[in-house]
């Protein structure tokens, strides 16, 4: 993962996305590469794309942005020796 992202550059991001603030299919991919690069959760683009009716963009984004960047992976152990 790269340098991390503040909060607010993440939501500014989401926020380009959920406004379709950006110029051709490319450029949006490009957004959701950098959003993903900086967030662990696997779930965000999904986040994005599927959020509530009715919410403003500037709302959903930070919502968005503070649910990604709450997430915690989940680490698995066990042992063969059971």
């Amino acid at each position: 993962m790269d340098e991390p992202f503040n909060r607010s550059q993440l939501v500014a991001l989401v926020q380009r996305l959920l406004q379709m603030d950006y110029h051709n299919e490319e450029e949006a991919d490009q957004i959701i590469m950098e959003v993903q690069r900086h967030v662990l959760d696997p779930q965000v683009i999904d986040y994005i794309f599927w959020t509530d009716e009715g919410v403003t963009a500037e709302k959903a984004a930070e919502e968005i942005v503070d649910r990604a960047l709450a997430y915690q992976p989940i680490i698995a152990t066990w042992s063969l020796d059971q």
